[in-house]
């Protein structure tokens, strides 16, 4: 059964009948081209005819005649044939040439609601951006989130408990790949061929002379240790000596750049708890999914902090939270998380076992001296809160049991 994922279709129902371009973006096999069914599916159930509904999967090979927005844009009137409204959904947009012109030109002259999807970040940039300024509207998809993956699992019939966290520390949150449960091997097997073939069409196949192996090596690498600070030329340094070749600081930041775009990852600046705002520079990345971490891993430490990190950091974003590391001149705070104009302080630790680790993770905050909210997250199920900051169970907050106050 595939899952309704209602958190993305209440953000996305208020502009079903706008003319607004609604561009569904994320990392390949996240989810988007069945939004696009459900949304779909949706607007028949209120009535739409199907004859006023276009579908194309632009990866499908019936489609393979479509090649420029010109194609596009003769196929696409081709099948308007009066002057109701249309509802038009183009799946993995980025594969016809200069599409833009095509969606500007369709929302010009045509009674249509206009859906795309895409796998690169850089669909509403250049000429996108130029041509659809404040007409187009973006949605950013995401792996299953923690709460998702109980809704799929109690969907199919399938147990679940509180202790199925550690296997999605591990493996992460892709759809797919729920269908290989218990089987660690093929698993494995489906995130790195997947991880390859984004590696294969959204970056080789669009970037000259650029080095396969060197490119998958040092993405993974840099995957495997989201989180940590970040250092193009420590990584450099260590490619080189591990292969015995040379590659510059510049190689890593330009694959770096590439890692992004295709969302394989996210850059989050550091804000400077002092002056209040973001610092220039980008310090800490972390990986779109657990399963791209582990698949260069031999073995998975759960209460290394950075893992959980990852989780929370995607599960900030799934709630629509802005998110920056916050940084003191002499220390740092894992989050600060910032919705709508208000924010809070957060701290992830693993399980604060010895009175060291609780004041370690407490102490954090000392140094702050905004009276946002603060919170220490964790694995623990008592409750250690002390001092007006608060300690919330981990689990509990990704199935949205307890929410975060923002001031």
């Amino acid at each position: 059964m595939r899952l309704i994922r209602e958190h993305y279709l209440q953000l996305l129902r208020p502009y079903y009948e706008t003319d607004l371009i609604k561009v569904i973006t994320g990392v390949r096999r996240a989810g988007k081209s069945i939004l696009l069914e459900c949304i779909r599916d949706e607007l028949i159930q209120r009535g739409v005819h199907t004859d006023h509904i276009i579908f194309m999967n632009l990866e499908d090979l019936d489609y393979e005649y479509i090649q420029t927005a010109s194609d596009l844009h003769v196929d696409i009137k081709a099948r308007i044939n009066d002057s109701g409204k249309y509802y038009i959904f183009l799946d993995e947009i980025q594969h016809i040439e200069h599409f833009e012109k095509a969606l500007a030109s369709f929302r010009a002259s045509l009674n249509v609601s206009i859906f795309v999807t895409g796998s690169n970040s850089t669909l509403l940039s250049g000429d996108l951006s130029t041509l659809l300024t404040g007409r187009a509207v973006e949605f950013e998809v995401l792996p299953f989130s923690f709460s998702e993956t109980k809704e799929y699992f109690e969907g199919n019939g399938f147990s679940f408990t509180e202790e199925f966290i550690f296997e999605y520390l591990k493996w992460g949150g892709f759809p797919l790949r729920f269908e290989f449960l218990g089987n660690e091997e093929s698993t494995r097997r489906y995130l790195t061929n997947l991880y390859d073939s984004i590696i294969t069409k959204d970056i080789i196949k669009k970037s000259r002379g650029i080095d396969k192996k060197a490119f998958r090596d040092i993405s993974l690498y840099i995957l495997a240790n989201a989180g940590k600070e970040f250092s193009a030329e420590n990584i450099a340094n260590y490619y080189n000596a591990k292969n015995n070749r040379k590659i510059t600081s510049r190689t890593v930041y330009n694959y770096l750049d590439k890692m992004e775009k295709s969302y394989l990852l996210h850059a989050v600046k550091r804000y400077n708890l002092v002056g209040k705002s973001a610092l220039q520079g980008r310090e800490k990345f972390y990986a779109i999914d657990m399963g791209f971490r582990t698949i260069n891993t031999n073995t998975v430490n759960f209460d290394d902090t950075f893992f959980l990190e990852n989780i929370v950091y995607n599960e900030l974003l799934f709630q629509g939270f802005t998110v920056f590391t916050g940084k003191t001149y002499k220390s740092e705070v894992d989050f600060v998380a910032i919705r709508e104009g208000k924010k809070c302080f957060i701290q992830v630790s693993y399980l604060m076992s010895t009175q060291q680790t609780i004041d370690r993770e407490f102490g954090a905050f000392s140094p702050i001296t905004d009276a946002s909210p603060k919170y220490v997250l964790s694995l623990d199920k008592l409750d250690l809160s002390r001092n007006g900051i608060g300690h919330v169970n981990l689990i509990d907050w990704l199935l949205h049991k307890v929410d975060l106050s923002l001031t």
